[in-house]
Parts: C-alpha cells; structure tokens; sequence
C-alpha cells in the first residue's frame, strides 16, 4: 500500500484513497476465496460420480490451497499495479489544482507571520468579549439593586407623605417645621432624661452613705 499520505485527495473524496483501495483489495481477496470454494466443491462432486476414483478429498484441499496461494500471489502483484494507477491517475489531485473552499486562499494569501497575528488578535478580542459581559454582569446585578433601593426610598417618601397629611389634619401647615420642633422636644427630653439619671445617681450615693 502506498504511504504517501494524500491529505488533499481525502480532504475532497472525505476518506482517505489508501483505505478505499484497502476495502478493494479485501473484497477481491474474500471472493477469490468464495470462488475457490465453489470449485472445490464442484470437483469433489465430479470425482464422487466417477466410479473408481482414487483421489480423496484431502487431496483435492491441498491442490486447492496450492492453486490457491498461486492466484494469491498473481492478484498481488496485479492489485499493487492497479492501486499505482488509480492512486496516481484516477484519485490523484495535481498539485495546480485548488478546491473550491481553498481558492480564498489563493485570492487572500497570508504568511504564517500574519496568521499568528490574526490568532492573537482574535484571542485578544476573545478577552475583551469575556470581559465586556463580566462588566455587563456587574451593571445588572448594580442597576438590580438600585430598583431595590429605589423602592425602600419610595416607601420611604410614600411615609413622610403620611405624616405630613397627618400633621395637616392637626393644625400644621408645614410638615418641616413640626418635624424639627419634634426634634428639638425630643432633644430637650433627653436631656431632662439625662439630668434626671444624674440625680437618681447622686441620691443612691448619698443613701449608701448614710
């Protein structure tokens, strides 16, 4: 069998033409074996109808095995020169000859400087595809969490609108204003809470004394 790999001519055909003559070669070869079967069955059927046949069927089996190696021997060197045929003439693509999916490459040609180039370019863009949908990710899950703030500080608003209806509903006018007396009578009353501590302090020292 040839060993020239012809990576070509199994690009176009899609098997390579070694194997394609190796099923030939089997196939030739099975039935030169059938064939020879046959014939020895018909001459064992032969010498069983001449009366007083000496030759047995063992016999027979060793002229066919012979006979046999001899027409295996002649179809080997007759299938070497077919497979150099058809290899070299019938499945041979000239070396001038394109594929129809390679002409781009005759039409666009390119060293193998500028292919790497291209490979490192497409491995950066690749990098910056990976990275634009993590930066992707980050801004929904941030734009996410903006709508659940959004919706706190909604109800946030929707609360101090509450108090100032309530606030109107009592008599004040500005929701601002009753908000920071609220503030300053809350802060004088820590501090009358403060002092008042103070002096419970004091009058339990003074009691520990006495």
């Amino acid at each position: 069998m040839s060993v020239d790999p012809m990576a070509y001519e199994t690009q176009f055909f899609g098997f390579t033409p070694q194997t394609c003559m190796l099923r030939f070669y089997i196939a030739f070869q099975d039935y030169l074996f059938e064939v020879m079967l046959v014939v020895e069955g018909v001459m064992l059927k032969k010498l069983d109808s001449i009366p007083g046949c000496k030759v047995s069927p063992s016999q027979i089996r060793k002229c066919t095995e012979k006979f046999l190696v001899f027409m295996k021997e002649h179809f080997d060197k007759l299938f070497a020169k077919m497979e150099e045929v058809v290899l070299q003439l019938v499945m041979n693509i000239p070396k001038n000859v394109l594929l129809p999916e390679d002409r781009v490459q005759e039409q666009y040609p390119y060293s193998k400087e500028e292919f790497q180039a291209l490979q490192d370019e497409l491995q950066q863009l690749q990098q910056q595809c990976r990275a634009e949908a993590a930066a992707e990710q980050a801004l929904r899950a941030e734009l996410e969490e903006q709508k659940a703030v959004t919706a706190e500080l909604e109800k946030i608003l929707q609360c101090f609108d509450g108090l100032e209806n309530i606030c109107r509903e009592h008599g004040a006018s500005n929701f601002k204003e009753s908000f920071a007396l609220l503030m300053q009578s809350s802060k004088k009353l820590q501090d009358v809470l403060k002092d008042v501590e103070e002096k419970s302090k004091k009058m339990k020292q003074c009691d520990k004394l006495m």
